[in-house]
């Protein structure tokens, strides 16, 4: 029979070891997107670009820009990854439209505040 006490502290020590394993993967979750996002998923089901790649793409588009919103849309025809983009110290926002079956940027233009 074994020892009460080594099983108490074995039944500890895996406890211990299943919560630090817990919380290291929750913290490792990756945080949702900083900005406001409208994406339909009627829409989503349709792009063949994805959000992520869209907005590299966009962001390449203004150096040293941030997402502030985005928009899966349907404009003009088009199925339309829309991003409105700051950059520090410059007013307004850079509007970034991709489109969101081929990637390729079909509008870009600059709305003031």
């Amino acid at each position: 029979m074994k020892d009460p006490i080594i099983t108490s502290i074995s039944l500890g020590l895996v406890a211990v070891l299943s919560l630090a394993t817990v919380g290291g993967l929750a913290a490792q979750q990756p945080a949702g997107p900083a900005y406001k996002r409208d994406v339909p998923a009627e829409l989503l089901s349709q792009t063949k670009i994805s959000e992520d790649s869209a907005r590299t793409i966009a962001l390449k588009r203004v150096p040293g820009s941030a997402v502030k919103e985005l928009e899966l849309e349907r404009e003009h025809g088009l199925l339309i990854w829309s991003f409105d983009l700051t950059v520090a110290g410059k007013p307004g926002v850079e509007e970034v439209e991709v489109d969101a079956l081929t990637g390729k940027i079909v509008g870009v233009e600059h709305e003031a505040n």
